[in-house]
């Protein structure tokens, strides 16, 4: 008796490969472009075998987080920014968009890249970006460094357009941001706009955002740069600059608060990452698709660091990565037609071998003579010493 084939299984986890169905339009390909395959999903999950499940993940003997704030997000990541350790998440690695938290890659990608003290001068098409802007001046001379500052501050799409335009151009940026986030572990990511803006491919996790994040934060620049709650950003000419605000409820609100990243787009929902210190620890809080129901998503945030300090230390159900965990390419077979080299280098069969073999028998060869002409040498000098001597003798008898 034959069996009909099984049907084939779903995903344990919803957005394990991919994120949501998009809601609007942002994500159709430009006409004669496919359509990107999704991001391969690794074998073994980045971080710890418990961060395959989509289920809500607590250390063994430890309570629970929040259950209102828990529920809201579709994932979400807890960890300490300096062990890497993961007090508790749900639905880590699973497919979501970033919105503008995927301007901390951009912010990283722009540090190893440009110079803040250098200069950019804005564009039209810099003024022009849809979504949020922080009003950046066509033809107006900035600092890199302002520029950096206030993408963060402000999460202006206009700044991350311009730093992207002073790395290359988007495309040359995009590929940037996306092998930096491969080289340190953030195998979900794919970024397809500098911005945060969605585009055709763009994809990330909580996992990737609290890596990326925790890289973010061992560069001085971007640390005191999303620790500021306020800067000035030059005006018009002959105006007096204005004043930019940061957008980080946590920074401005949360006792003890390092600042982190907002985002929102009709894709994404509800973007967030936020974090703080407290006696001498630093965690920080990653939440994605979520929504500001029963509270707003920061105030949300807020809650689950607090629930992550009242955690004893060493707590863990997982670890943030900060490079790639993937295994190292494997050697090339060897060709059954070319044979082993030999054990011996003299005797290689191969023209390096043999060019090897040449060279020593020459250098022996040379030894051997200088050898020769110091012997040579040494015995002259022993002949004219007896002689000497023998002359001596002879006068004073």
């Amino acid at each position: 008796m034959t069996t009909a084939p099984a049907a084939a299984q779903a995903p344990a986890c919803p957005n394990a490969e991919a994120p949501p169905p998009a809601v609007d339009t942002s994500e159709v390909p430009a006409p004669g472009q496919p359509a990107p395959t999704p991001v391969p999903v690794p074998e073994t999950p980045v971080g710890g075998d418990r961060l395959a499940d989509c289920v809500l993940l607590s250390a063994p003997n430890q309570p629970g987080p929040p259950p209102e704030v828990a529920a809201s997000a579709a994932g979400w990541v807890l960890a300490d920014l300096d062990s890497g350790e993961i007090l508790a998440a749900k639905d880590a690695h699973a497919r979501q968009r970033p919105a503008s938290t995927i301007k901390v890659l951009t912010a990283l990608t722009a540090l190893r890249e440009l110079r803040l003290d250098d200069t950019l001068v804005a564009t039209q098409e810099d003024a022009n970006q849809e979504g949020t802007r922080i009003g950046l001046l066509p033809g107006m001379t900035y600092s890199v460094g302002q520029v950096f500052q206030a993408m963060l501050m402000g999460s202006g799409n206009d700044a991350a357009h311009a730093l992207a335009m002073k790395m290359g151009g988007v495309p040359a940026t995009l590929e940037k941001m996306n092998a930096l986030a491969a080289e340190i572990g953030a195998l979900d990511t794919r970024a397809a706009t500098p911005s945060g803006l969605d585009g055709p491919g763009m994809s990330t996790s909580a996992y990737d955002l609290a890596t990326i994040f925790r890289v973010a934060m061992r560069e001085p620049a971007f640390a005191n740069a999303i620790a500021t709650p306020m800067m000035f950003l030059p005006g018009a000419p002959g105006q007096p600059p204005f004043e930019l605000w940061s957008d980080n409820q946590v920074l401005r609100k949360y006792p003890g608060g390092l600042g982190g990243k907002t985002g929102f787009t009709d894709d994404a929902r509800h973007t967030f990452i936020g974090s703080a210190q407290r006696d001498g620890r630093r965690l920080v809080a990653v939440m994605v698709r979520g929504e500001n129901q029963p509270v707003r998503l920061s105030h949300q945030t807020m809650a689950m660091l607090d629930y992550g300090f009242s955690l004893p230390r060493g707590t863990s159900v997982g670890e943030l990565v900060t490079t790639s965990p993937r295994a190292p390419e494997a050697a090339p077979a060897a060709r059954a037609d070319v044979p082993p080299p030999a054990s011996v280098g003299v005797s290689q069969s191969s023209s390096f071998g043999s060019v090897t073999g040449l060279l020593f028998l020459l250098a022996v060869a040379l030894v051997a003579v200088a050898v020769a002409v110091l012997l040579r040498r040494r015995r002259a000098q022993l002949a004219q010493a007896r002689r000497q001597a023998s002359a001596e003798s002879a006068e004073h008898p």
